[in-house]
C-alpha cells in the first residue's frame, strides 16, 4: 500500500540532482509573482537551493523552508548561513499541518512535492488555509509518464516501466504534472493558472550528470530498496538499467526530456 515515504531516500546521488535546482531552472513561472516583502513557505524545500534564491528575490521579506527530513533541513540551514541570508531559515515540517495560523504567508511554494503525497489535494488544502487574500500557492510536479529520451536505449524504457511501478506504490502519483489543475481545483481554489516548462538534458555535461547520478541512484539510493522489497525489480534489472544510463550518458547524440505542469493557484 503506497504510504508518504519518499521514494528516492536521501542518498548522495538524490541530494545532487536536488543541489542543482535553482529558481530560474525549477520555478521561474512564479517569479513574476515576487517582490520585495513578500513572505514565503517552501514546502518539501529538500537541500534549500531554491529556497535561497527565493529568499534573494523577496528580501527583506522572509523565506521559511520546510522538509520532513532533519538531516537535510540542518543541511539547508547550512546553506542559508554559507550564502549569508538572513532572511531565509528552516524547519522540520509536515505538509499536511504546517503549523501556522490562517492567513500567515503570501506564497506558499512546493517543488516535485505533490507527486510523492497520497493525498496531494488534502495538502493544497492546507497550503491555501496559511496563505492570505491576494496570495498565492505555486507548485510545479514532474509527469514521469511523458518523459521521452533518444537513443531508444532498451533498459531506459525498463526503468521507466520500474520508476513508475516504484513510485506508484511507494508514494503517490508518478504523472502529478497532469493532474496538479485538477487538484487545485479540487482543494477549493477558484482561479487556478496553468503553465508547462521542461528540463532538456543533452549537453555533454548534462548527460554525464544526470545519467551519472540515476546510475547510481538505481542501485544504491532507497529506490533500489523499495524496487527490489516491493517485487518491482531484482539487483540484475536494476545493474542493467545503471548500464543503460552510462550508455545513454556517453551517446553524443543523447537527449532526455522530463515535462512539468505548473500552477499558480489563488482564492
Amino acid at each position: 500500500m503506497a504510504s508518504d515515504d519518499y521514494t528516492h531516500g536521501h542518498h548522495e546521488s538524490v541530494l545532487r540532482s536536488h543541489e542543482w535546482r535553482t529558481a530560474q531552472n525549477s520555478a521561474a513561472y512564479l517569479i513574476p509573482a515576487l517582490r520585495p516583502g513578500l513572505t514565503v513557505l517552501d514546502v518539501g524545500a529538500g537541500p534549500g537551493t531554491i529556497s535561497a534564491d527565493l529568499a534573494e528575490l523577496v528580501a527583506p521579506g522572509h523565506v521559511t523552508g520546510l522538509d520532513a527530513a532533519p538531516e537535510i533541513v540542518a543541511k539547508a540551514q547550512a546553506l542559508a548561513t554559507e550564502r549569508g541570508l538572513a532572511n531565509l531559515s528552516f524547519e522540520v515540517g509536515d505538509a499536511y499541518d504546517l503549523g501556522m495560523p490562517d492567513d500567515s504567508v503570501d506564497v506558499v511554494h512546493a517543488h516535485q512535492v505533490l507527486q510523492h503525497l497520497t493525498r496531494p489535494v488534502d495538502a493544497l488544502r492546507e497550503f491555501r488555509r496559511v496563505v492570505r487574500p491576494g496570495g498565492v500557492v505555486a507548485a510545479r510536479d514532474v509527469d514521469y509518464r511523458g518523459v521521452i529520451w533518444y537513443p531508444l536505449i532498451p533498459a531506459l524504457q525498463e526503468w521507466l516501466e520500474v520508476y513508475l511501478r516504484v513510485h506508484g506504490g511507494v508514494s503517490g502519483e508518478p504523472a502529478a504534472g497532469r493532474r496538479l489543475k485538477s487538484w487545485a481545483l479540487n482543494a477549493g481554489f477558484t482561479d487556478v493558472a496553468s503553465s508547462a516548462s521542461l528540463w532538456l538534458f543533452e549537453t555533454p555535461e548534462d548527460r554525464a550528470w544526470w545519467g551519472g547520478s540515476w546510475a547510481t541512484r538505481v542501485v544504491s539510493s532507497a529506490f533500489a530498496d523499495h524496487a527490489v522489497s516491493g517485487g518491482f525489480a531484482d539487483r540484475a534489472a536494476l545493474e542493467r538499467i545503471a548500464d543503460g544510463w552510462r550508455e545513454w550518458a556517453a551517446a553524443p547524440d543523447g537527449w532526455l526530456l522530463m515535462p512539468h505542469a505548473e500552477v499558480l493557484a489563488r482564492g
